[in-house]
Protein backbone atom coordinates (compact mmCIF):
# COMPACT_ATOMS: atom_id res chain seq x y z
CA UNK A 1 0.00 0.00 0.00
CA UNK A 2 1.33 3.44 -0.86
CA UNK A 3 2.04 5.82 1.98
CA UNK A 4 -0.25 8.83 2.29
CA UNK A 5 1.05 12.31 3.08
CA UNK A 6 -1.23 12.40 6.13
CA UNK A 7 0.21 9.24 7.70
CA UNK A 8 2.34 9.95 10.78
CA UNK A 9 5.16 7.49 10.23
CA UNK A 10 8.64 7.01 11.66
CA UNK A 11 11.98 5.86 10.29
CA UNK A 12 15.54 6.05 11.59
CA UNK A 13 19.14 5.04 11.10
CA UNK A 14 20.78 2.76 13.67
CA UNK A 15 24.43 2.05 14.33
CA UNK A 16 27.43 2.83 16.50
CA UNK A 17 28.90 5.38 16.11
CA UNK A 18 26.02 7.23 14.48
CA UNK A 19 26.46 10.97 15.10
CA UNK A 20 28.25 11.41 11.77
CA UNK A 21 25.46 9.85 9.69
CA UNK A 22 24.05 11.91 6.81
CA UNK A 23 21.01 9.63 6.49
CA UNK A 24 18.68 11.94 8.47
CA UNK A 25 19.60 14.85 6.20
CA UNK A 26 18.94 12.85 3.04
CA UNK A 27 15.69 11.20 4.15
CA UNK A 28 14.23 14.39 5.63
CA UNK A 29 14.98 16.23 2.38
CA UNK A 30 13.11 13.52 0.51
CA UNK A 31 10.11 13.72 2.85
CA UNK A 32 9.95 17.49 2.39
CA UNK A 33 10.10 17.21 -1.39
CA UNK A 34 7.47 14.44 -1.43
CA UNK A 35 5.11 16.34 0.86
CA UNK A 36 5.29 13.75 3.64
CA UNK A 37 4.87 16.36 6.34
CA UNK A 38 4.00 13.87 9.11
CA UNK A 39 6.99 11.62 8.51
CA UNK A 40 10.04 11.78 10.78
CA UNK A 41 13.53 10.30 10.50
CA UNK A 42 15.90 10.07 13.47
CA UNK A 43 19.19 8.47 14.47
CA UNK A 44 19.85 6.09 17.36
CA UNK A 45 23.20 4.88 18.63
CA UNK A 46 22.60 1.15 18.92
CA UNK A 47 25.07 -1.74 19.12
CA UNK A 48 24.50 -5.46 18.57
CA UNK A 49 23.54 -6.11 22.19
CA UNK A 50 20.87 -3.39 22.23
CA UNK A 51 19.37 -4.21 18.84
CA UNK A 52 16.87 -6.93 19.90
CA UNK A 53 15.47 -4.67 22.62
CA UNK A 54 15.06 -1.80 20.16
CA UNK A 55 13.19 -4.07 17.75
CA UNK A 56 10.92 -5.30 20.53
CA UNK A 57 9.70 -1.76 21.15
CA UNK A 58 8.86 -0.89 17.54
CA UNK A 59 5.22 0.08 17.12
CA UNK A 60 2.92 0.22 14.07
CA UNK A 61 3.99 3.80 13.33
CA UNK A 62 7.41 2.57 12.19
CA UNK A 63 7.90 2.33 8.42
CA UNK A 64 11.57 1.42 8.14
CA UNK A 65 15.13 1.45 9.40
CA UNK A 66 18.52 2.16 7.86
CA UNK A 67 21.39 0.17 9.33
CA UNK A 68 25.07 0.90 9.43
CA UNK A 69 27.97 -0.82 11.17
CA UNK A 70 28.03 -2.94 13.23
CA UNK A 71 24.42 -4.02 12.65
CA UNK A 72 24.26 -5.16 9.03
CA UNK A 73 24.66 -8.84 9.93
CA UNK A 74 23.47 -8.73 13.54
CA UNK A 75 19.98 -7.72 12.38
CA UNK A 76 19.41 -10.75 10.19
CA UNK A 77 18.09 -13.15 12.90
CA UNK A 78 15.51 -10.50 13.86
CA UNK A 79 13.91 -10.38 10.42
CA UNK A 80 11.06 -12.30 8.79
CA UNK A 81 12.87 -12.41 5.46
CA UNK A 82 15.66 -10.87 3.40
CA UNK A 83 16.06 -10.13 -0.28
CA UNK A 84 18.33 -12.10 -2.59
CA UNK A 85 20.57 -9.04 -2.82
CA UNK A 86 21.06 -8.92 0.95
CA UNK A 87 21.57 -12.67 1.13
CA UNK A 88 24.26 -12.53 -1.55
CA UNK A 89 26.57 -10.55 0.77
CA UNK A 90 25.05 -11.53 4.13
CA UNK A 91 24.45 -7.86 4.93
CA UNK A 92 21.25 -5.85 5.47
CA UNK A 93 21.26 -2.05 5.42
CA UNK A 94 17.51 -1.57 5.02
CA UNK A 95 14.55 -2.91 6.97
CA UNK A 96 11.01 -2.27 5.78
CA UNK A 97 8.24 -2.76 8.34
CA UNK A 98 5.13 -3.79 6.45
CA UNK A 99 1.55 -3.05 7.42
CA UNK A 100 0.97 -6.72 8.25
CA UNK A 101 3.78 -6.62 10.81
CA UNK A 102 6.58 -8.28 8.85
CA UNK A 103 10.16 -7.04 8.98
CA UNK A 104 11.90 -7.48 5.64
CA UNK A 105 15.60 -6.83 5.05
CA UNK A 106 17.30 -5.60 1.90
CA UNK A 107 20.67 -4.22 0.81
CA UNK A 108 20.46 -0.99 -1.19
CA UNK A 109 24.24 -0.43 -1.16
CA UNK A 110 24.68 -2.81 -4.10
CA UNK A 111 22.08 -1.35 -6.50
CA UNK A 112 23.08 2.08 -5.13
CA UNK A 113 26.64 1.50 -6.38
CA UNK A 114 25.34 0.41 -9.77
CA UNK A 115 23.08 3.48 -10.01
CA UNK A 116 25.90 5.84 -8.99
CA UNK A 117 28.16 4.37 -11.67
CA UNK A 118 25.41 4.52 -14.28
CA UNK A 119 24.86 8.19 -13.46
CA UNK A 120 28.50 8.77 -14.42
CA UNK A 121 28.18 6.86 -17.67
CA UNK A 122 29.52 3.49 -16.52
CA UNK A 123 27.08 0.84 -17.67
CA UNK A 124 29.49 -2.06 -18.18
CA UNK A 125 33.23 -2.74 -17.90
CA UNK A 126 35.38 -5.63 -19.08
CA UNK A 127 37.60 -5.58 -15.98
CA UNK A 128 37.94 -3.74 -12.68
CA UNK A 129 40.11 -3.35 -9.59
CA UNK A 130 39.15 -3.08 -5.92
CA UNK A 131 41.33 -1.46 -3.29
CA UNK A 132 40.65 -3.07 0.08
CA UNK A 133 38.83 -6.14 1.36
CA UNK A 134 36.43 -5.05 4.11
CA UNK A 135 32.64 -5.12 4.27
CA UNK A 136 32.27 -2.45 1.59
CA UNK A 137 34.51 -4.46 -0.72
CA UNK A 138 32.08 -7.38 -0.67
CA UNK A 139 29.27 -5.02 -1.70
CA UNK A 140 31.52 -3.68 -4.46
CA UNK A 141 32.06 -7.23 -5.71
CA UNK A 142 28.30 -7.80 -5.75
CA UNK A 143 27.84 -4.60 -7.75
CA UNK A 144 30.59 -5.64 -10.16
CA UNK A 145 28.88 -9.00 -10.62
CA UNK A 146 26.13 -7.01 -12.33
CA UNK A 147 28.28 -4.88 -14.64
CA UNK A 148 31.74 -6.47 -15.07
CA UNK A 149 32.16 -9.05 -17.81
CA UNK A 150 35.77 -10.02 -17.00
CA UNK A 151 38.32 -10.23 -14.20
CA UNK A 152 38.29 -8.25 -10.97
CA UNK A 153 41.61 -7.81 -9.17
CA UNK A 154 41.40 -7.10 -5.43
CA UNK A 155 44.45 -5.53 -3.77
CA UNK A 156 44.66 -6.62 -0.14
CA UNK A 157 47.04 -6.64 2.81
CA UNK A 158 46.78 -10.21 4.11
CA UNK A 159 46.38 -13.80 2.94
CA UNK A 160 43.23 -14.11 5.05
CA UNK A 161 41.60 -11.13 3.34
CA UNK A 162 42.68 -12.47 -0.04
CA UNK A 163 40.99 -15.79 0.68
CA UNK A 164 37.80 -14.00 1.74
CA UNK A 165 37.67 -11.98 -1.46
CA UNK A 166 38.16 -15.08 -3.61
CA UNK A 167 35.38 -16.83 -1.68
CA UNK A 168 33.05 -13.88 -2.29
CA UNK A 169 33.95 -14.06 -5.96
CA UNK A 170 33.02 -17.73 -6.13
CA UNK A 171 29.78 -17.08 -4.31
CA UNK A 172 28.88 -14.22 -6.68
CA UNK A 173 30.04 -16.10 -9.79
CA UNK A 174 32.63 -13.39 -10.43
CA UNK A 175 36.20 -13.92 -11.65
CA UNK A 176 38.24 -12.52 -8.73
CA UNK A 177 42.02 -12.53 -8.52
CA UNK A 178 43.88 -11.13 -5.53
CA UNK A 179 47.15 -9.18 -5.43
CA UNK A 180 49.35 -7.75 -2.69
CA UNK A 181 48.69 -4.20 -1.51
CA UNK A 182 52.35 -3.37 -2.26
CA UNK A 183 51.39 -3.50 -5.95
CA UNK A 184 48.23 -1.39 -5.58
CA UNK A 185 49.54 1.27 -7.97
CA UNK A 186 48.85 -1.23 -10.78
CA UNK A 187 45.15 -1.05 -9.94
CA UNK A 188 44.98 2.54 -11.19
CA UNK A 189 45.24 1.43 -14.82
CA UNK A 190 41.97 -0.54 -14.69
CA UNK A 191 38.86 0.69 -16.56
CA UNK A 192 37.14 0.98 -13.17
CA UNK A 193 38.83 1.33 -9.78
CA UNK A 194 36.75 1.04 -6.61
CA UNK A 195 38.49 2.29 -3.47
CA UNK A 196 36.84 0.84 -0.35
CA UNK A 197 39.52 1.65 2.23
CA UNK A 198 39.41 4.01 5.26
CA UNK A 199 40.43 7.67 5.03
CA UNK A 200 44.09 8.20 4.26
CA UNK A 201 44.79 4.65 3.10
CA UNK A 202 45.05 5.48 -0.60
CA UNK A 203 46.79 8.87 -0.24
CA UNK A 204 50.17 7.36 -1.10
CA UNK A 205 48.77 6.14 -4.43
CA UNK A 206 47.89 9.63 -5.67
CA UNK A 207 51.30 10.10 -7.25
CA UNK A 208 50.83 6.94 -9.32
CA UNK A 209 47.66 8.07 -11.14
CA UNK A 210 48.21 7.49 -14.89
CA UNK A 211 48.06 10.32 -17.40
CA UNK A 212 44.72 9.17 -18.78
CA UNK A 213 42.81 7.50 -15.96
CA UNK A 214 39.40 5.94 -16.57
CA UNK A 215 36.87 5.88 -13.69
CA UNK A 216 37.50 5.98 -9.93
CA UNK A 217 34.75 5.15 -7.44
CA UNK A 218 35.98 6.29 -4.03
CA UNK A 219 33.44 5.32 -1.36
CA UNK A 220 34.61 8.04 1.06
CA UNK A 221 32.78 11.37 1.28
CA UNK A 222 34.21 13.15 4.33
CA UNK A 223 36.80 14.54 3.99
CA UNK A 224 36.39 15.10 0.28
CA UNK A 225 38.04 14.99 -2.11
CA UNK A 226 40.55 12.36 -1.08
CA UNK A 227 44.11 12.86 -2.33
CA UNK A 228 43.53 10.07 -4.85
CA UNK A 229 40.23 11.53 -6.10
CA UNK A 230 41.71 15.02 -6.42
CA UNK A 231 44.64 13.77 -8.47
CA UNK A 232 42.32 11.61 -10.57
CA UNK A 233 40.15 14.60 -11.42
CA UNK A 234 43.23 16.72 -12.18
CA UNK A 235 44.21 14.21 -14.85
CA UNK A 236 40.72 14.26 -16.37
CA UNK A 237 39.41 10.95 -15.04
CA UNK A 238 35.79 10.39 -14.02
CA UNK A 239 35.23 10.29 -10.25
CA UNK A 240 32.26 8.80 -8.42
CA UNK A 241 32.15 9.78 -4.75
CA UNK A 242 30.90 8.22 -1.56
CA UNK A 243 28.19 10.87 -1.47
CA UNK A 244 26.93 9.59 -4.84
CA UNK A 245 26.67 6.13 -3.27
CA UNK A 246 25.06 7.46 -0.09
CA UNK A 247 22.43 9.34 -2.06
CA UNK A 248 21.54 6.49 -4.39
CA UNK A 249 21.27 3.88 -1.64
CA UNK A 250 19.11 6.32 0.35
CA UNK A 251 16.91 6.94 -2.71
CA UNK A 252 16.08 3.24 -2.82
CA UNK A 253 15.42 3.20 0.93
CA UNK A 254 13.02 6.13 0.68
CA UNK A 255 11.13 4.45 -2.16
CA UNK A 256 10.81 1.18 -0.24
CA UNK A 257 9.82 2.75 3.06
CA UNK A 258 7.33 5.33 1.73
CA UNK A 259 6.02 3.51 -1.34
CA UNK A 260 6.58 6.68 -3.38
CA UNK A 261 8.72 6.60 -6.52
CA UNK A 262 10.83 8.16 -7.84
CA UNK A 263 12.51 9.64 -4.80
CA UNK A 264 13.91 13.17 -5.34
CA UNK A 265 17.57 12.42 -6.13
CA UNK A 266 18.71 15.99 -6.70
CA UNK A 267 17.01 17.42 -3.60
CA UNK A 268 18.65 14.70 -1.51
CA UNK A 269 22.06 15.28 -3.10
CA UNK A 270 21.91 19.04 -2.53
CA UNK A 271 20.91 18.51 1.11
CA UNK A 272 23.90 16.18 1.56
CA UNK A 273 26.28 18.67 -0.08
CA UNK A 274 25.04 21.47 2.18
CA UNK A 275 25.46 19.34 5.28
CA UNK A 276 29.02 18.39 4.34
CA UNK A 277 29.91 22.00 3.52
CA UNK A 278 28.74 23.05 6.99
CA UNK A 279 30.87 20.48 8.84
Amino acid sequence: MRARATDARRAAVLGKPIAHSLSPVLHRAAYEELGLTDWSYDRFEIDEAALPGFFAELGPEWAGLSLTMPLKRAVMPLLDGISETAASVEAVNTVVLTEDGRRVGDNTDIPGMVAALREHGVEQVDSAAILGAGATASSALAALARICTGEVVAYVRSDARAAEMRQWGERLDLDVRTADWADADRALHAPLVIATTPAGTTDALAGAVPERPATLFDVLYDPWPTALAARWSMFGGAVVSGLDLLVHQAVLQVEQMTGQSPAPVEAMRKAGERALANR
